[in-house]
């Protein structure tokens, strides 16, 4: 699969060719490449050609044999392209399970239109598509194309396996590049060298291949599989993208033809910098003028897409937002710095890779590597980060989006590497009380009141319906509320707008046969809504680290109010499991008419050697064990 990062705009690729009589027969893969797989690679080619500072040729030639329904995705090649990038030509043929012609799409059979995803608002990005799907299995596909750039910025990057069940029959990557602008490149879990050749006239090539791989099995509970699979990544070090000259050979001079970028691009309206100063004039700290410039923009401005050219990775001039009130990431951001500038607060322009799981920051290979836009104040004890693309989020919080990795921060002398806020196990909390009644027929009434702080504030995408009608509340609520039955009676959400956000969530239930009534006996699982029920497979042959990425804590205490003929027959002994992923202990508080539940679970972040893998799982089964434990009742009457 190839995996490309470009500032604002994504370049689908699949890829190439097929023709003659009889080709690429199913019969003819060896059967290692069948087994557990969907889809095989019959052969993917791909050759970026480096012509000059400011114009770039790629190739690409894949043929896919689909197996199974499951494979069908690759039936289907998409191909992006722009007012700088040109499709040459574009192929695409298909074959039985023998290898005979069954299909060659027409030029009339490629669908063209625009790329629009629903929140640009200036785009030229189109899309050409060749779909190949059929209605039987075995069959198989091949796609070429050329595309032709007016620039030379990013080169696409290749991982011969990115998927699960997908093997490789053949598969090459190929530069090609004048001497003067050789390419540099960084390998990922690839032990061999590739092939460099000197070919005439100055001009150089540096080519790997691949062969017979079987098919991925990433193992759960473990790093990022961008993180797990072979990849080559690549970059120029000398570039020309629309005019401006840059080169990304160090993290300096990528920040310095950002600025080149940027320059005389964050001039306000004089009117607009007196507001500002009025705003923030009796405010003394940072914090506090930062904090009153965010909520001016979050009032003013909305967020829009904008993908023209190098407007992929330029702003719009800041007196152009303040003057419509909208923007892309970049433009908003550069609205922002200008207007901490004119209340007198320093702040930078920061290039993030956005995402929840997006693989981190490759430090050590300067190239463009980012998706995002934010900005940071430099503070007397700490950073602020501003995310400036929402009208609802929280001044200073981050989030899973872009908080916890490694960003560019540009500078007037360049760009350095920064990090952006992690949350702690303290901070990521999730606070419970319920005040459940019951009767002797087992069914019951409650009321709960649920704090979600830090990251525990985007539960669910609760961190959007805070700011959302009563309907998308509720149900947000009927959605993730644990609890086999209920009806919800009624609710409310409270929203916390701090650096550390959290959310109140409160309700009235119904809990109908809450309780399960045999003869005399009542029985209860007094974990009432948060209960582990997941248990990690087995792997006894575990390869990879195990990972937990989000540190958290869990506090529940539920209130049981008895009917006065029950009374508790058994109950269990408290629980304490302490082990290196985390910490966990129950309780249980009898008094007259009542029994109190009370659990705690702190889960640690890290990464923790495989072979401590039986040990993950056990410690999974002890949880659930705990959470599902049951309270007997007996009816006196």
């Amino acid at each position: 699969m190839i995996k490309n990062f470009l500032l604002g705009c994504n370049l689908f690729t699949t890829a190439m060719l097929g023709a003659a009589d009889i080709q690429y027969p199913v019969s003819t893969i060896p059967a290692e490449l069948k087994q557990n797989a969907d889809v095989v690679i019959r052969k993917e080619e791909l050759k970026f050609k480096i012509v000059s500072k400011s114009k770039a040729v790629f190739t690409v030639n894949s043929v896919y044999t689909i197996l199974n329904d499951r494979g069908k995705r690759y039936a289907t090649s998409v191909v992006s392209y722009d007012k700088l990038s040109k499709v040459n030509y574009f192929s695409a043929v298909a074959f039985d399970a023998n290898g005979k012609q069954i299909k060659r799409l027409k030029n009339s059979e490629f669908y063209d239109q625009s790329a629009f995803d629903g929140f640009s608002l200036y785009s030229d990005n189109r899309i050409k598509v060749a779909n190949l799907t059929q209605g039987f299995y075995p069959y198989t596909v091949a796609f070429e194309y050329e595309l032709d750039f007016k620039y030379l910025f990013f080169i696409p990057s290749y991982a011969p396996l990115y998927a699960e069940r997908t093997s490789l029959e053949n598969a090459s990557y190929t530069l090609l590049y004048p001497k003067e602008l050789e390419p540099r490149y960084k390998t990922q879990n690839l032990n061999s060298q590739p092939v460099k050749t000197q070919l005439t006239d100055g001009w150089e090539s540096v080519a790997w291949s691949f062969k017979n791989l079987l098919p991925l099995k990433f193992e759960p509970h473990g790093p990022r599989k961008e993180e797990l699979v072979t990849k080559i990544t690549s970059a120029p070090s000398t570039f020309s993208y629309e005019g401006y000259e840059g080169s990304m050979s160090t993290w300096d001079t990528f920040g310095q033809w950002i600025n080149s970028l940027n320059k005389g691009r964050d001039v306000l309206p004089l009117e607009t910098i007196r507001k500002i100063r009025e705003l923030t004039a009796n405010l003394k700290t940072t914090d506090e003028k930062a904090m009153a410039v965010y909520n001016y923009l979050q009032n003013k401005t909305r967020y829009v897409s904008i993908q023209l050219g190098i407007g992929g990775h330029q702003p719009f001039e800041a007196q152009v937002v303040d003057n419509t009130g909208y923007g892309d990431c970049k433009a908003l951001s550069n609205y922002t710095v200008a207007m901490l500038a004119a209340a007198g607060v320093k702040a930078n322009y920061v290039l993030i890779k956005a995402g929840q799981d997006e693989a981190d920051m490759i430090t050590d290979f300067p190239s463009s590597q980012f998706n995002h836009v934010v900005v940071a104040v430099p503070n007397v004890k700490d950073t602020i980060w501003l995310e400036c693309t929402s009208q609802t989020n929280p001044f200073g919080y981050m989030g899973t989006f872009t908080g916890d990795r490694k960003a560019l921060m540009i500078t007037e002398s360049g760009g350095i590497i920064v990090k952006t806020p992690a949350y702690t196990q303290d901070q990521n909390m999730q606070t419970r009380f319920a005040d459940v009644s019951i009767d002797e027929a087992g069914n019951a009434t409650a009321s709960v009141r649920t704090t979600y702080q830090g990251l525990q504030y985007e539960n669910g995408g609760l961190y959007f319906v805070v700011n959302s009608g009563t309907d998308e509340q509720k149900k947000w609520i009927q959605q993730n509320t644990d609890i086999p039955a209920f009806d919800v009676t009624t609710f409310s959400i409270t929203n916390n707008k701090k650096k550390i956000p959290s959310a109140e969530v409160k309700t009235n239930l119904i809990l109908n046969r809450l309780a399960t009534v045999t003869g005399k006996r009542m029985f209860i699982t007094p974990n009432l809504m948060n209960r582990i029920n997941h248990i990690p497979e087995k792997n006894e042959n575990r390869k990879s680290v195990i990972v937990n990425r989000v540190p958290y804590t869990h506090v529940d205490t539920v209130v049981y109010n008895l009917p006065e003929a029950i009374y508790p027959e058994f109950v269990p002994e408290p629980v304490k499991i302490k082990s290196r992923f985390g910490e966990y202990e129950s309780s249980y508080h009898l008094e007259q008419g009542k029994i109190i539940y009370m659990r705690k679970l702190k889960m640690n972040k890290g990464e923790f050697p495989a072979d401590t893998y039986t040990e993950f799982v056990e410690f999974y089964k002890n949880l659930n064990k705990a959470d599902n434990a049951k309270v007997v009742f007996v009816n006196k009457t």
